[in-house]
């Protein structure tokens, strides 16, 4: 954090009566434009008691996320807009305000402690913010695009007092071209708009509660991902989706544009560590089919990822690039000799075994302080003997999966939940009535769906969509999973975790708290115990609250918990060998008022025994390959 320490006496000491009036006063105005631009910066603090992590020590306001913020599809040049903007709370329906209350550190939400602001904006109000920025004189000639990470949860956007867009959805990315809107080469003003009505409105907003209690969490309202600015051309390349099938050792790319015309050509080029393995080229709009022989095939054991350049051609000359990279492997399932079906990947039966990951943060609550820190929990799923996440009901910023992808973790991606509470029709197998929702309520659910599958398609690690978790807003269930399976025959669909069961999708997916149980078998599909477990430790100090603390079952030691936990794992072997396909054990980290976190919630302490925690989870991730 830089600050500048003033001392007026030492700028403007008169020592004879001849002094420079005219002088004097520049430097005085120069001194006190040093003081307001340090105090800028110098009022930005984490606020409130709660816990920190220790990466919260690490947050610059100046340089804030650096790191390039989607690096399966990364361009040379960009601009970061993260870092202090200004900030209001209105009324709903109100204009923008003359007058700003405060600084707020983008990109971490208004609620959360290090945005340095932690006001509640409920469904009465609206969340400004405002800022001004230049356009780099380098980029003369080219378009300029505003790209927003995730802002939850409706978003009017502003360029020099323009409304150019609006976006809704919490958990996806959405850019606007800006270039007809830009005012010279001077400050650009950019206002935003959010509306996040919480658990009052319709809208996916997974565990976000207006009355944070229980295993229901603080509102996260805003900006909370990274804001940035990158050139291009008139013509550019705006997504790249892969597809590979190692069956046929090919890779089915495609590349879509913008104000591209059919005589437009794309070129994508395929290397690994050492040579290019593929060439192709296409007109825009055409899917292209690229071979790649003798395969190295990506797994958490080998998660080997191939380079891929992308080159957009106009006329015979280069018009935009961009980097990427894809992974050849396979997710399917199969009988295995006992009957039993199985999940596969690369077409060898592989048992998924992980946490329930729902990336929560004390200080950032949705955002991590640091891409360090983001990296850290799956770092230590690796380190814990898992092959496997489930991402619960949140979906992450880019960097996430790209940190999956490279470390070789499988990913269960849930739809975050929303609309109405829970109608739990208890153990109904394949009976059960959906809650019903409104017309606008079931658009919406389908357009965000739709996006975050777009959004996340192209990343190795996702293998499951999960559409629905515990009955909680589950409505026209094998109508939204046969269209989830067709929207992406690649992947498998698991269509309730834990709840309303139907004739759909590739999995039965039971939840049972504490230990492994089996109360249900699905002969046609992958039986798996979608969440177990939730063995509380709370420890003084790396608490979020003093009482009233959260678990199934509650232990005073680390020694006691992985006692239970290695318990709960035996019980799980057995299982597997007559069931189970898949298990996920709750949970990453405690969050908030749940103390049943492998680590705490400030991740200071990793409440199991490490070494026989690793020991045990390397025995049931392996264990249909062991069993061969």
């Amino acid at each position: 954090m830089k600050a500048y320490n003033y001392n007026p006496g030492s700028e403007c000491v008169i020592t004879r009566p001849s002094i420079n009036l005219t002088r004097m006063r520049t430097v005085f105005i120069f001194s006190m434009s040093l003081i307001f631009s340090g105090l800028s910066v110098a009022q930005w603090i984490p606020v409130g008691d709660k816990l920190k992590t220790r990466w919260a020590e690490q947050v610059d306001p100046e340089n804030v996320l650096p790191e390039y913020p989607r690096p399966i599809m990364e361009r040379g040049d960009w601009q970061n807009l993260n870092g202090l903007w200004e900030y209001a709370i209105l009324p709903v329906g109100k204009s923008e305000p003359a007058f700003f209350e405060g600084k707020i550190l983008v990109p971490f939400a208004v609620e959360s402690s290090l945005s340095g602001v932690q006001k509640t904006v409920g469904d009465k109000h609206e969340l400004w913010y405002k800022r001004t920025f230049r356009i780099p004189s380098k980029w003369k000639g080219k378009h300029v695009l505003l790209h927003f990470g995730a802002v939850d949860w409706r978003a009017d956007v502003y360029v020099n007092d323009v409304k150019i867009g609006t976006h809704e959805g919490g958990f996806t990315p959405f850019s606007l071209d800006i270039t007809p809107y830009v005012l010279g080469a001077g400050d650009q003003k950019l206002v935003v708009k959010v509306f996040d009505p919480t658990d009052s409105g319709y809208q996916p907003r997974g565990k976000q509660v207006q009355n944070p209690h229980g295993i229901w969490y603080t509102p996260v309202t805003g900006i909370w991902q990274t804001v940035w600015l990158e050139p291009v051309a008139e013509k550019y390349i705006t997504n790249v989706r892969t597809v590979p099938d190692i069956d046929n050792s090919n890779l089915k790319v495609e590349v879509s544009t913008a104000n591209t015309s059919v005589a437009d050509v794309v070129e994508i080029r395929l290397s690994d560590d050492t040579k290019v393995v593929g060439i192709a080229k296409a007109a825009v709009g055409q899917a292209v089919d690229i071979r790649v022989p003798d395969a190295k095939l990506w797994s958490p054991d080998s998660p080997f990822l191939y380079a891929m350049q992308v080159t957009l051609y106009s006329k015979g000359k280069e018009i935009d690039r961009v980097s990427s990279y894809f992974a050849m492997r396979k997710i399917s399932m199969k009988r295995d000799h006992a009957g039993i079906m199985r999940l596969q990947l690369n077409n060898e039966d592989c048992f998924h075994f992980g946490p329930l990951d729902q990336g929560w943060w004390p200080d950032g609550l949705y955002t991590a302080p640091t891409d360090e820190a983001l990296l850290y929990d799956l770092q230590k799923t690796k380190d814990f003997g898992y092959n496997m996440i489930r991402k619960h009901v949140k979906v992450e910023p880019a960097r996430w999966y790209t940190h999956c992808d490279r470390l070789g973790i499988l990913v269960w991606q849930d739809m975050p939940n929303g609309d109405k509470s829970p109608q739990w029709e208890q153990h109904r197998y394949f009976d059960g009535n959906d809650r019903a929702r409104s017309a606008e309520s079931e658009a919406n659910f389908r357009r965000e769906w739709k996006d975050i599958m777009d959004y996340l398609y192209s990343y190795p690690s996702v293998a499951v969509w999960v559409p629905f978790n515990e009955a909680w807003g589950q409505f026209k269930t094998q109508e939204i999973v046969n269209w989830t399976k067709h929207y992406d025959p690649s992947r498998l669909v698991n269509p309730a975790s834990g709840g309303n069961h139907y004739k759909a999708g590739d999995m039965l997916d039971m939840h049972n708290y504490p230990g492994p149980k089996i109360y249900m078998y699905d002969a046609e599909r992958a039986n798996v115990l979608g969440e177990y477990g939730g063995i509380g430790l709370p420890l003084a100090g790396h608490l979020w609250q003093p009482d009233k603390n959260w678990g199934y079952v509650q232990f005073q030691s680390a020694k006691e918990v992985t006692d239970k936990y290695i318990e709960y794992a035996e019980e799980l072997k057995k299982m597997i060998k007559s069931c189970y396909s898949a298990a996920v054990y709750t949970q990453t980290t405690d969050v908030e008022g749940e103390v049943n976190g492998l680590m705490t919630y400030d991740r200071k302490v990793i409440k199991l025994e490490e070494d026989r925690l690793r020991a045990i989870n390397l025995e049931i991730s392996t264990y249909l390959t062991r069993k061969k």
